[in-house]
């Protein structure tokens, strides 16, 4: 987390390549993102009259093929995080620099876990108020069919979730933001905006919800120094809401 960079990687740097590592994942995310809100706002129904599915079928009715894409998605989803562990390669450093490994998976899976049970109770919370409100599409985080590899794919893609965007988001670039000389709530309130952007498409609570996240976790990074307990924490979080869905979703009243 310091203030000047490996040799041989200067400030002037430093900026393209997190724009370009950025326009190539989370940040053309959010101006998609940006966009399907824009859609939805002008949309003749209301915004809690539409949905954001999170997980449905590429494929309806052709279980295989509807697998294979889901693996091919989720893998073109991860491959950013891969960039980013050549970039840190290329300035003599690694997703170790970051807390990208396992020297500390005790300490790590603890800390996720508890991170995961106080934002993903506070965050469901937080979604049915402002369904309720009005301000925000209703969130399917499961509309995939009755098959096998159901439960599977869902927990794949929370991992992918937690992978990505800790990676990028959390690690990489407060990392890169703290090379450049960036104050460090600086660096998190850019890194929690870019977290809510790219969730715009669930409406005005689903970006809220994501910034505060954002900073909450940005700051355990820079305390920390690893990224490793918020992929688990996002990761559970994900996948509780990802399955939990699917078992609680005609069960109970108070779920949309």
């Amino acid at each position: 987390m310091g203030t000047s960079g490996p040799p041989g990687l200067t400030p002037r740097l430093i900026g393209p390549e997190i724009v370009a590592v950025f326009a190539v994942s989370l940040g053309a995310s959010g101006l998609l993102s940006l966009i399907q809100l824009i859609g939805a706002l002008t949309a003749p129904k209301a915004l809690d009259s539409q949905h954001a599915v999170l997980n449905g079928s590429y494929a309806p009715g052709r279980p295989w093929l509807d697998l294979s894409l889901h693996l091919a998605q989720l893998a073109v989803n991860v491959a950013p995080v891969g960039l980013v562990a050549y970039l840190l390669a290329r300035s003599g450093e690694s997703l170790r620099t970051i807390g990208v490994d396992r020297r500390e998976p005790g300490r790590d899976l603890l800390r996720g876990t508890v991170l995961a049970a106080a934002i993903g109770g506070s965050g469901l919370a937080f979604y049915l108020a402002v369904y309720a409100s009005g301000v925000n599409l209703n969130v399917v985080p499961d509309d995939l069919p009755e098959v096998w590899w159901r439960v599977p794919v869902l927990v794949l893609g929370a991992a992918q979730n937690g992978v990505l965007e800790e990676v990028l988001v959390s690690g990489y670039l407060l990392h890169r933001l703290g090379q450049l000389g960036w104050a460090p709530w600086r660096s998190v309130v850019v890194s929690a905006v870019l977290r809510g952007s790219y969730h715009l498409y669930q409406g005005f609570g689903g970006f809220a919800g994501n910034v505060v996240m954002g900073l909450v976790f940005g700051r355990l990074y820079q305390r920390w120094g690893r990224a490793m307990p918020l992929i688990v924490a996002h990761t559970l979080i994900d996948v509780v809401a990802f399955v939990g869905y699917g078992l609680l979703h005609g069960r109970v009243s108070w779920l949309p």
